[in-house]
């Protein structure tokens, strides 16, 4: 199993040489075709996380969590921070993970019910920010929608199903 990076690598060169490629000189291309895509998708990034990691300092998610506390009843109020972080942010979604199964336990519904969010939600803003830079989508807001409607459901298909199966 340890072997199959450098296995993959090997094959890659043969391959190269067999077919007299410049393998040194292509890897180069690459990895400045690879840089330029980092320059172009790195302001996005860096928006998206800065907005994240604002939210939460403020204090501005946990009003925004009271403010849904009567829409979203049955969701238990400890794993909101991580609903409504996990679409815009993964690091702060895993931070948040974190701290519920440090205090709650992973064997408890609580984290549970947070693992399985952390597993079946994306972070739609953050992808489709890095995307859309970087392909230029014109019409990318017509997929926003979607997406948060497929992170709802994955948020209330967590909860129902926990709750559901009590193993």
């Amino acid at each position: 199993m340890i072997y199959i990076i450098p296995a993959i690598i090997a094959i890659v060169l043969i391959a190269a040489l067999a077919k007299k490629l410049p393998s040194y000189e292509l890897f180069i291309d690459g990895a400045e075709e690879g840089m330029k895509i980092v320059a172009g998708i790195f302001p996005p990034l860096v928006a998206v996380l800065t907005a994240a990691y604002m939210l939460r300092a403020s204090g501005t998610l946990d009003l925004i969590i009271s403010f849904l506390s009567p829409i979203t009843g049955f969701i238990p109020a400890e794993v909101m921070p991580l609903a409504l972080i996990r679409p815009i942010s993964g690091s702060g979604a895993i931070g948040i993970l974190s701290e519920i199964l440090n205090t709650h336990g992973a064997d408890s519904e609580i984290g549970r019910i947070a693992s399985v969010i952390m597993g079946s939600t994306e972070t739609t803003f953050y992808c489709l920010c890095v995307y859309f830079a970087k392909t230029r989508v014109k019409h990318n807001l017509k997929a926003v929608p979607f997406a948060a409607a497929g992170d709802i459901v994955g948020i209330l298909m967590a909860v129902i199903l926990i709750k559901l199966v009590k193993i």
